[in-house]
C-alpha cells in the first residue's frame, strides 16, 4: 500500500472514530462467513458500525485521536473495530452473541474498549462493560427520581380527597 493510500485511510478512520464517541476493539478471528453475517446484521439493528483495518493504520488513528497510549497493546493480531455512540451497547451484543458457548473461545472477543473517556482492557471487562448505563438511561432515571416527590404527594391527596369524600357521604345518608 502505498504512502497516500495509507493516509487516506487513517483519515477515514479517524473520521469515523470522530462520529462515534464510544469504541471496542474485539477479535473475531475465526469467525465463518455465515457467523461474521450474522454478527454485521445484529450490528447494523443496533447502531453499531463494525470495521476491520491494520492495526497500525488504526493506531495512527487512534493517536490522531488522543486516545490514551494504554489502548494499543490490544492491537495485535486479528482486530476489528465496533464504533457505537451507546456506551454499553456493543459489549450487551458481544455477550448475547457469545451467549451459550462453554469453550471460553467465543467470537467475537472484547481486546479493549474506549467508553466514557475511560479505556477497558481486556475481556474479564465485558460484564462491567454491560452494566455501564447510558447518558439516556441515567437522565430517565434522574427524572423518575425527582418525579417520586411530587407523585407522592398528589397520591396522597387524591386518596385524602376519596376519605374525605367517602366520610361526607356516610354522614350524609346518616342524617337522613
Amino acid at each position: 500500500m502505498k504512502k497516500e493510500d495509507k493516509n487516506l485511510v487513517i483519515e477515514a478512520l479517524g473520521a469515523q472514530l470522530a462520529e462515534y464517541s464510544h469504541f471496542y476493539l474485539v477479535n473475531i478471528e475465526g469467525l465463518d462467513a455465515a457467523k461474521t453475517s450474522d454478527l454485521r446484521r445484529a450490528c447494523f439493528k443496533q447502531d453499531i458500525k463494525l470495521l476491520v483495518a491494520k492495526n497500525t493504520l488504526l493506531q495512527k488513528a487512534l493517536e490522531k485521536k488522543g486516545v490514551e497510549a494504554e489502548i494499543f497493546g490490544a492491537l495485535k493480531g486479528n482486530t476489528a473495530l465496533m464504533l457505537s455512540n451507546t456506551g454499553n451497547a456493543p459489549a450487551k451484543l458481544i455477550k448475547e452473541f457469545t451467549k451459550g458457548d462453554k469453550t471460553g473461545e467465543a467470537k467475537p472477543e472484547l481486546k479493549a474498549a474506549y467508553v466514557e473517556e475511560t479505556v477497558y482492557v481486556g475481556k474479564q471487562n465485558l460484564e462491567f462493560l454491560c452494566a455501564i448505563k447510558s447518558k439516556n438511561e441515567l437522565i430517565a432515571e434522574l427524572v423518575a427520581l425527582l418525579q417520586s416527590p411530587a407523585k407522592n404527594v398528589v397520591s396522597a391527596l387524591q386518596s385524602g380527597q376519596n376519605t374525605i369524600h367517602g366520610v361526607l357521604q356516610t354522614l350524609g345518608e346518616r342524617a337522613e
